[in-house]
């Protein structure tokens, strides 16, 4: 988990355009963290972007 909104967001597109999956970024408390969109289930995690490799990245709200 990251403390730094810009590197996690570096990290997640990283990540959707090395796995060709879309990553979703969110906020758990104080912390950022990425997770493949597929495997997000949490209700504790509020969503904040989702990296697609072939359309880039989209803020959820």
């Amino acid at each position: 988990m990251q403390h730094d909104l810009s590197l996690a967001q570096k990290h997640a597109w990283n990540l959707a355009r090395t796995l060709m999956t879309p990553i979703v970024l969110f906020k758990s408390d104080d912390e950022y963290g990425v997770l493949p969109a597929d495997e997000v289930e949490d209700a504790e995690i509020v969503i904040l972007f989702e990296y697609d490799p072939y359309t880039g990245g989209q803020s959820v709200h």
